[in-house]
């Protein structure tokens, strides 16, 4: 029996009180393209893993460690994911 598969949606955002430069760069330029409805951007990053673990938990607990020591930036960035069952290639 093949053990499942892991797939991670990694999103980390700058905190709330963290000056964001390059979505008010964004934010500009959508004006500037007649999108003048835009009322703020906050810019963040998005990541996929897959993760070859026994178990959600496992999975959830690895993407949890991945964040706090290398993704996320702890003083300045926060982070959440989404964890699903991926298809196992055959």
């Amino acid at each position: 029996m093949l053990r499942p598969m892991f797939l991670a949606r990694v999103y980390v955002t700058l905190k709330p009180t963290v000056n964001d430069p390059e979505g008010l760069t964004i934010r500009g330029a959508l004006h500037s393209l007649g999108f003048g409805s835009v009322a703020s951007v906050r810019s963040g990053k998005f990541m996929e893993i897959t993760l070859d673990v026994p178990d959600r938990a496992a999975a959830e607990t690895q993407v949890a460690e991945m964040c706090r020591k290398l993704l996320a930036n702890p003083v300045i960035e926060e982070f959440r994911f989404d964890l699903e069952e991926a298809p196992v290639e055959a």
